[in-house]
């Protein structure tokens, strides 16, 4: 039920803006053709909970926020992120400020914060923070100079001409003795100022034209980005209240590269690396000569390596992907993490079949796809299978999330 309500929104939120195109915002007279994509959010990309593991390309210029729920029941699975230099010092009315700026500058621009919570199949809530920042752009549709300017122009100009005509108007208004004129010319007034009005809107109609036009070209055009980022796992009370940290790979800081590079006009090939570096806690027991047990824990630092490959095909509005990722832990087994950070007393051995810690399987494989439903709203969706190391099926998952610009 939920979930029906929320779709119902969304249509209703995308209903209200679908008069705006993909590429371009209107306020005033502010001209923001910012986004080719609209990626997920960064700390849920370091949480793993997002349909596609391998990203796009954090390129966005707005708040947003973004759901991602695993089930029919709506879990409060929030992430809201914003680009803090872009709105203090570029978010103008003119983008000419940014167009100037250094390409340093431009890149620190580009820098995307983001905070979101999950509560896991555990119970667990997950509470972390992620920074991405791009390092290269092929394709950067705010550094299109000349793709507006003949709009600006031209609109500025018949501005100028009604508004001209319209002063002449009131003063004849206001000096005409012939009262038999004046309704004629207070009509020509009302037209006038009916036209003027309608600039913005007729501007605001060709700008969508031309971005369509750059938003189908370069929808995917290449990309680096690098991401970082932490997240603490916190076991709850049954009221919700947090309790203690869950020393495992939800409690972890994160480091990755992002990667993409555009093949033709509907392929999209792009790639990931990523480390997590976390405790590990691990329970096992001892057991000395006399058979004697001995319950005992201990925490090693471990790290999980992350490579992914996805390839996607479509256009700037829906597009299907297949992905494989590989994982694999620093150490591999619990034997491994009990000796490298515990000595064994004299006269006790580990029970190996005893020693318990988060299984890890190294191999997943995705697919899936996402649908622009407008210039604001992406519903993402994928079903996410995992294999252990003997290639045998653990898991199928249905993921969907959705990610809304704030306009």
């Amino acid at each position: 039920m939920r979930i029906s309500l929320l779709f119902i929104l969304l249509f209703l939120y995308n209903f209200i803006g679908a008069q705006n195109g993909p590429l371009a915002n209107q306020s005033g007279t502010r001209l923001t053709p910012t986004e080719l994509s609209i990626p997920a959010s960064p700390v849920f990309d370091m949480m793993g909970v997002t349909p596609s593991q391998v990203s796009r390309t954090s390129d966005i210029k707005d708040f947003k926020v973004d759901w991602s729920f695993k089930s029919w029941s709506l879990s409060p699975n929030i992430s809201l992120e914003s680009q803090p230099i872009w709105e203090i010092k570029y978010n103008r009315r003119d983008i000419k400020n940014y167009q100037k700026a250094s390409p340093l500058m431009r890149k620190l621009a580009s820098a995307n914060l983001s905070a979101g919570t999950v509560l896991d199949e555990n119970g667990d809530r997950r509470i972390g923070m992620a920074l991405k920042i791009n390092l290269y752009k092929e394709k950067d549709p705010l550094l299109e100079r000349g793709y507006y300017e003949d709009i600006e122009k031209n609109i500025t100009k018949e501005r100028k001409a009604l508004e001209e005509e319209l002063k002449i108007s009131r003063k004849e208004l206001d000096t005409i003795k012939n009262m038999l004129l004046k309704p004629e010319i207070r009509q020509t007034i009302q037209s006038l100022e009916m036209e003027l009005l309608s600039l913005n809107s007729k501007r605001t109609q060709l700008i969508n034209e031309r971005a369509v036009i750059l938003n189908g070209e370069f929808w995917n055009s290449g990309w680096l980005d690098l991401g970082l980022g932490s997240i603490k796992s916190y076991i709850t009370e049954t009221n919700g209240d947090l309790n203690r940290l869950r020393l495992n790979r939800s409690t972890a800081k994160g480091l990755w590269i992002n990667a993409g590079k555009g093949i033709g006009k509907t392929l999209l090939l792009s790639g990931l690396a990523r480390v997590h570096l976390y405790d590990e806690e691990v329970q096992f027991a001892l057991e000395d000569e006399n058979f004697e047990p001995l319950d005992t824990n201990a925490i090693a630092s471990n790290s999980l390596y992350t490579l992914g490959v996805n390839l996607r095909y479509g256009n700037p509005y829906f597009s299907f992907f297949a992905e494989v990722i590989y994982e694999k832990r620093s150490l591999k087994t619990p034997l491994d993490a009990v000796k490298e950070v515990f000595i064994t007393p004299d006269n006790f051995q580990i029970i190996a079949n005893s020693v318990d810690w988060t299984v890890v399987h190294p191999y997943r494989f995705n697919f899936g796809g996402d649908w622009r439903m407008s210039k604001n709203v992406l519903l993402n969706y994928s079903m996410q299978t995992i294999f252990d190391e003997n290639a045998r099926l653990k898991t199928f998952l249905p993921v969907v999330a959705i990610a809304c610009l704030m306009r």
